[in-house]
């Protein structure tokens, strides 16, 4: 190839080259437009409002309580035990059966007691002749004051021998020493049993005592007499009432709390002994309260807070949107908690689903599946 045709060749190419930069930079400037116009309408798009149901802040009176926790104590409770030495010779109660004062328990072996028993009123009976015989013969200065009354003594000691073998006897058979229920035995028939060996618990069953600690600063509300409500995991929806009965004299310099004894009467025997139960005192006069479903609370580190429903402004589209307001919780009662800072009465707030919000979300109110809020609730309410 010649000069001319390799200069030629030379030109198309340069030429190529600059036609297919100047495409490409097209390209990219087009690309780059697109992408910019997409950007610029993510930033204008508005997410769609999130459905949510709400509440108003309402008010509810409320009467003043105390709630602690406490357990179930017997009016009378004892570990029934052997009272002598010997061998179970019967049993007579069955586990978890209600007995009655003095009813007999467990029976030991007497049989070496009883022969001793007959041999002492054998000589009781002997001093006793003897004794009246004395009387007889110094009513005629027969013998001595001295021999009279050693035939007394005798006599008496012979009584005393009696009364002793029968007090040993009678410690043979174990009896209940009050009415209430037994537990489960401990012994069984043949074993040998030492003075004290357990056999039985016996607890009074009805009343029963509850026992719980209230804060000092609540001690002016308490008094005897104010009705205390009870409750127990082992009787779901189950209420129990008795009254405040006796307040410890002294509060505890350790917790600054004082003790509290309520009586309940526990005839259908539900509350047994060392039951724990959460307790509630009525105080008095229902005071008004804010409240809110405690389901609207936010609970966070840095503390709690609700969404409150708002008019949007202008710049954030749609109509409503929430903000996220600090405050102070209160007591809690059923669905509900008390505010004691925050919202005012008539606000409206989230009432579920708080988790899914931010601050300045769009929402739309929709109350279509709102749950039911209850004071009192109950199994089956959902």
């Amino acid at each position: 190839m010649g000069a001319r045709s390799r200069g030629k060749a030379m030109v198309l190419t340069a030429a190529g080259a600059a036609t297919a930069a100047v495409v490409v930079a097209a390209i990219a400037g087009v690309k780059l437009f697109q992408v910019a116009a997409i950007g610029e309408a993510f930033a204008m798009q508005v997410p769609p409002p999130e459905r949510v149901n709400a509440v108003d802040v309402e008010e509810q009176r409320w009467e003043s309580h105390v709630t602690s926790v406490g357990s179930v104590q017997a009016v009378q409770g004892t570990e029934v035990s052997a009272e002598a030495d010997g061998v179970v010779r019967s049993i007579e109660f069955e586990a978890g059966s209600i007995v009655d004062a003095g009813q007999v328990l467990v029976r030991l072996d007497d049989e070496v007691e009883q022969s001793q028993l007959r041999s002492a009123e054998a000589a009781a009976e002997l001093a006793r002749l003897t004794f009246e015989r004395a009387e007889r013969l110094i009513a005629r200065n027969v013998i001595s004051r001295a021999d009279f009354e050693q035939a007394e003594a005798t006599f008496k000691q012979a009584k005393a021998q009696v009364d002793n073998v029968r007090a040993i006897i009678a410690k043979k058979v174990v009896r209940a020493p009050f009415a209430g229920r037994v537990g489960i035995r401990r012994v069984s028939v043949g074993d040998y049993l030492s003075k004290g060996t357990p056999i039985v618990s016996l607890q009074s069953v009805d009343p029963v005592y509850v026992e719980f600690s209230v804060p000092q600063r609540r001690l002016g509300e308490l008094r005897e007499g104010l009705n205390v409500a009870a409750t127990a995991d082992a009787h779901p929806g189950a209420e129990f009432w008795g009254e405040i009965t006796g307040l410890e004299a002294h509060v505890d310099e350790a917790t600054r709390n004082v003790r509290v004894q309520a009586t309940f009467a526990n005839g259908h025997g539900a509350l047994r002994p060392g039951m724990f139960v959460t307790v509630d005192v009525v105080l008095g006069e229902a005071k008004p309260v804010h409240v809110i479903p405690a389901t609207a609370v936010v609970h966070a580190r840095d503390g709690d807070s609700v969404f409150v429903i708002e008019a949007a402004d202008a710049s954030e589209g749609g109509s409503l949107v929430v903000r996220q307001r600090p405050v102070k919780l209160g007591e809690r009662r059923g669905d509900f908690v008390a505010l004691e800072e925050g919202p005012r009465l008539g606000d409206s707030v989230v009432a579920t689903g708080v988790f899914k919000l931010r601050e300045g979300m769009p929402v739309v109110i929709d109350n279509a599946l709102k749950p039911e809020f209850v004071l009192a609730p109950v199994p089956g309410n959902g």
